[in-house]
């Protein structure tokens, strides 16, 4: 058994392709400072097959608006779900029943024809299934296909799915580019049978209760201090809660259906305003922040950050400010991804905190657990340490994934350690474009082991990963980004020299927008980070993340 969990007889033979288990819609993938694409992310387990409340959103700066235009974009190709037979006939005095649709293959029948009417004639159609006399549609293509919706219009099928699928929105930290859509679509909470959930670190938690919630910037909205109740807060213990779950889940909290939590506070940059002396309210975090300011300004001379400048030396100091690394935990698979949300690298910051979280992250990579991280990259190299404002940049982000690399060295033994002394040969954005053939995903209802999907794409031994381009010509509808091909097999058949991080996929999210002419900001930063990684010989993978898109692992 290989470290990332494929049995193969011979080291040179293709793995077996295994379906993923998380599909992430990308709703937002910017930094600003367009605000209609900024961060916001959607995860479920593929396993739940579009269950109510099987939907979680990772920060929502752009939300309701984002999923409206997916909506827009692939509702007209949906189809009506035709209606199954009766379990019990009335002939035989059973009860007549009008279960789902048996699958959405069978909607997909559908719309390979002609007309529905023209079925009829022929004896081959079903009746439409219909609830509250509305027919109920499948979707057929984008991030949304086969999810089943009741309402013709956009709009409210949009509300629809946000009202009964999205149960819980996990945030990262309160900055507005991760957190004003979803104050603005609180307005149409109340048709909601219960209250959304904010999942969050305590800190994260008390920011929303004071500068959001506070009946000023916008009205209570929560279920706490007198309001109104749309909103429950959920507050998350960092490094996980050991009182819950067992084994490889203990630590992990249940934020929805099929996906539970561990979240590590991270370090997002310094509050320009200045905090006198030690103990400034933010709890144990901020009481250790002196200690490592010294530390850090005396390592790497980076006093105008951390020290005030009226030669006082760190009695007045800048307070850090807290972001979240997130471990999400498909219930059905074990399987992981790691999402984060803006973060600084440990090599400049004053509050040094991620090498935790790789820390954790090593042992699930070296497991073959955790196969995909999220992490921004707002800026390419050409952005001075000075400007980064608490964000990374390529070549900060690839020191931060050499840690990661050398931690995940470290666990395995001896004879699995990989030599990346030779460079591989990849294609120049690391993907290639291949076509993907569909097969049936099974219905809601069906138990963990029945209802996972099943996806096949059409793979040729020097394939490394699968990028479906929508500018394509045999891209797919949905847009998706795929990246759950095994490795690259060389043109020898042999497995080539690989990193450590080899069959990892690392996505960038919160580019920041130019607004300049030339090419989209994303492009110099992948080119930068495949050439650093070319060098260093990681082994793991690279895209840029795009709204409206699908990323499945």
């Amino acid at each position: 058994m290989r470290a990332d969990g494929v049995e193969s007889a011979n080291a040179g033979a293709l793995p077996q392709y295994k379906p993923p288990a998380f599909q992430i819609i990308v709703l937002g993938s910017g930094g600003g400072p367009n605000e209609d694409n900024v961060t916001g992310l959607l995860v479920r387990s593929t396993a739940t097959n579009w269950a109510k409340g099987s939907v979680l959103a990772v920060d929502a700066g752009t939300h309701l608006a984002a999923v409206i235009k997916i909506f827009g974009e692939h509702l007209s190709e949906a189809v009506p779900v035709p209606e199954e037979p009766s379990e019990f006939a009335p002939s035989t005095g059973g009860r007549s029943v009008r279960p789902r649709a048996s699958s959405a293959q069978a909607a997909r029948a559908l719309r390979h024809t002609n007309s529905i009417s023209e079925l009829n004639n022929n004896g081959g159609a079903t009746p439409s299934q219909q609830v509250d006399g509305a027919t109920i549609r499948c979707l057929t293509s984008g991030p949304f296909a086969d999810l089943e919706v009741p309402f013709e219009s956009v709009k409210a099928n949009a509300a629809y799915f946000m009202r009964n699928l999205i149960s819980t929105y996990l945030i990262t930290h309160p900055h507005l580019d991760h957190i004003s859509g979803f104050a603005i679509n609180t307005a149409s909470f109340q048709h909601t049978s219960r209250p959304k959930r904010i999942a969050a670190l305590p800190a994260t938690i008390d920011a929303i209760k004071t500068h959001i919630f506070n009946d000023v910037i916008w009205p209570n909205m929560s279920d706490e201090d007198g309001g109104v109740g749309f909103v429950s807060y959920m507050r998350l213990v960092e490094g996980g809660n050991i009182q819950f779950g067992d084994g490889e889940s203990r630590g992990y909290i249940e934020v929805c259906d099929g996906l539970a939590v561990k979240c590590w506070s991270v370090s997002h940059g310094q509050c320009m305003r200045k905090h006198r002396g030690h103990g400034n309210g933010s709890g144990s975090t901020h009481e250790a922040f002196n200690e490592a300011a010294s530390r850090r300004a005396s390592q790497h001379a980076i006093t105008p950050l951390g020290m005030a400048q009226n030669g006082q030396g760190y009695g007045d100091i800048m307070r850090p400010i807290d972001s979240s690394a997130f471990f999400l935990r498909d219930d059905h698979t074990g399987n992981e991804v790691l999402i984060f949300g803006d973060v600084e690298p440990d090599s400049l910051s004053l509050s040094p905190r991620t090498d935790q979280v790789w820390s954790d992250a090593a042992t699930k990579i070296a497991s073959g657990l955790l196969t995909g991280i999220l992490i921004e990259c707002s800026y390419d190299n050409s952005q001075s340490d000075e400007t980064l404002f608490g964000h990374l940049a390529p070549r900060h982000l690839i020191a931060e994934l050499k840690v990661l690399a050398d931690k995940v060295k470290a666990l395995k033994p001896p004879e699995q350690q990989i030599h990346s002394g030779r460079k591989r040969k990849r294609q120049p954005n690391g993907f290639s474009i291949s076509q993907e053939a569909e097969t049936p995903r099974p219905r809601r209802g069906r138990t963990p082991s029945q209802g996972r999907k099943t996806r096949r794409q059409t793979v040729s031994p020097s394939t490394p990963a699968t990028l479906v381009s929508e500018d394509s010509e045999i891209a797919r509808p949905a847009k998706d980004l795929r990246l759950d091909i095994p490795d690259c097999i060389d043109e020898t058949g042999s497995q080539p020299d690989r990193g450590p991080l080899n069959g990892v996929q690392i996505i960038i999210i919160h580019v920041k927008e130019t607004l300049k002419d030339g090419p989209p900001p994303g492009e110099a930063i992948l080119a930068q980070l495949e050439e650093a990684e070319r060098e260093v010989g990681l082994g793991c993978r690279f895209a840029i993340s795009k709204a409206g898109t699908s990323i499945w692992l």
